[in-house]
């Protein structure tokens, strides 16, 4: 999906604490905004406390959401650099279209990967025909430097590694987790897995010491080492990790996700992840002109239009 703020600030990896070399539990809220006919969004990275957790750079949480024909996700061909867009659907489906010709249906249990590399433009709808309920998680991942003006690509992963731990359905959406090793082809070493609880239950993960650490509450409440957290609240819980005590009651969700530090510092502006200002500058302006990301020609709603760049904070580190 896109960034929907009208007026949106840059962001910096490096604008915010150090990262701390310990386990800690951060309580950050999400910010909240919306999107479409009513679609709620939850956005938990980047947040002032903490820009990123690995190279997972944007998270957000869009939903849960009943709506009629006609209505529901609507964000029409929008451009994207230097990053992965990642869409793990939670309930409902949605229209992928992409400038490379992909025009693919999302499900349920699916996840869709799009590279947008040195440039790509894409569309998200619902189907406009009937109505439905949709609910889903989007995050960026920041590619590393050796890979961020790659080809552009798209891929709809279709099936993921699950298992169960009592009541508890783990779905294992990127990197490894024990012996179950997710499809998804990232570019730096990342987890996320998706825990959902068909009874109120409780487990003990393991975890990579090396990795930082973040879990957002999607639905119901959670307990992350006996601290509770409600939905739109991210749990930031640092390097260091072996294993993490986590309970999570009916009907509840979770996502984890984490990754080795990233070290690279980059830039965010509205759907463009660099390392300049030139370089967002370049990209707005190519988007302006109909330059460098296609077109989406099966999309059914209108190209957004670029936020103005006057007066954001994209500027050069003093």
């Amino acid at each position: 999906m896109t960034n929907p703020d009208p007026h949106p600030d840059s962001s910096r990896a490096s604008d915010c604490p150090a990262r701390p070399d310990h386990p800690v539990i951060e309580r950050i809220a999400a910010r909240t905004s919306t999107l479409g006919q009513g679609m709620t969004i939850r956005r938990a990275l980047p947040a002032r406390a903490r820009r990123m957790i690995g190279a997972w750079c944007f998270f957000d949480h869009a939903g849960p959401l009943s709506y009629q024909a006609g209505q529901g996700i609507a964000v029409g061909p929008h451009p994207h650099i230097g990053l992965q867009t990642f869409s793990w659907m939670i309930e409902g489906r949605m229209r992928h279209t992409d400038s490379l010709g992909n025009n693919a249906w999302i499900e349920p249990g699916q996840v869709n990967l799009m590279t947008a590399g040195r440039g790509i433009a894409h569309a998200e709808e619902s189907d406009p025909d009937r109505p439905g309920r949709a609910q889903l998680a989007q995050l960026w991942i920041a590619l590393p430097d050796a890979h961020r003006d790659c080809d552009p690509a798209f891929v709809n992963y279709p099936e993921l590694p699950v298992s169960h731990r009592g009541d508890l359905e783990l779905t294992l959406l990127v990197g490894e987790h024990g012996d179950r090793i997710s499809p998804v082809r990232v570019h730096s070493p990342l987890v996320a897995m998706d825990i959902r609880a068909m009874a109120a239950d409780s487990t003990t993960l393991a975890l990579e010491s090396e990795f930082e650490y973040g879990l957002m509450v999607l639905e119901e409440t959670a307990r992350v080492d006996g601290e509770t957290f409600q939905p739109g609240e991210l749990a930031y819980l640092g390097t260091g990790r072996g294993v993490l005590d986590l309970a999570v009651d009916s009907g509840g969700r979770v996502l984890l996700i984490g990754g080795e530090p990233f070290e690279e510092d980059i830039l965010l502006w509205w759907n463009f992840v660099a390392r300049t200002p030139e370089e967002i500058e370049q990209a707005a302006a190519d988007w302006q002109a109909g330059r460098r990301f296609g077109r989406v020609d099966a999309a059914a709603t209108p190209p957004l239009s670029m936020p103005g760049l006057e007066g954001v904070r994209i500027k050069a580190r003093s």
